[in-house]
């Protein structure tokens, strides 16, 4: 499986991205985040357990965030649940109409036999609009702060 969610954003790069990895903010501002718990914290890496709403539906997860600074990177990678393997980047390029923001998500399913299944629930249904409301909203907040 592999998806790739993009906005333009009108804010500075710096601020969209500190705002992307900034975890602990995430549910003051993105409404269907739940929660983010920390399990380890550090500058560059932390592993946390995310909790999002999708159409009244509860989802939960444990991840490694690695936020990268020099190549202006936020990577996460899924540790438990039913997306465990699955690597995620956000991106974050200056074009002439603002700051492109991608979220890339790839996924190897487990059983390649159920992928196409998989890839319809998980990828289309879940990762698609929870990663399309991220940004949106996240862009939304920006956007108001200027």
């Amino acid at each position: 499986m592999h998806t790739a969610t993009s906005i333009v954003m009108q804010a500075p790069v710096s601020a969209i991205f500190e705002t992307a990895a900034n975890l602990e903010r995430w549910p003051e501002i993105l409404p269907h985040y739940r929660y983010i718990k920390y399990l380890e914290r550090g500058a560059e890496r932390n592993i946390v357990v995310m909790a999002a709403v999708r159409s009244g539906i509860p989802i939960s997860w444990t991840s490694e965030q690695m936020i990268d600074r020099e190549r202006r990177e936020v990577r996460f990678h899924h540790l438990k649940a039913f997306t465990k393997g699955m690597r995620v980047v956000w991106t974050f390029e200056e074009t002439p109409d603002g700051v492109l923001v991608k979220i890339i998500h790839d996924l190897r399913f487990r059983v390649p036999a159920l992928a196409p299944v998989a890839d319809r629930i998980i990828g289309g249904f879940f990762i698609d609009h929870i990663a399309n409301q991220t940004l949106r909203c996240m862009k939304a907040h920006l956007e108001s702060q200027r």
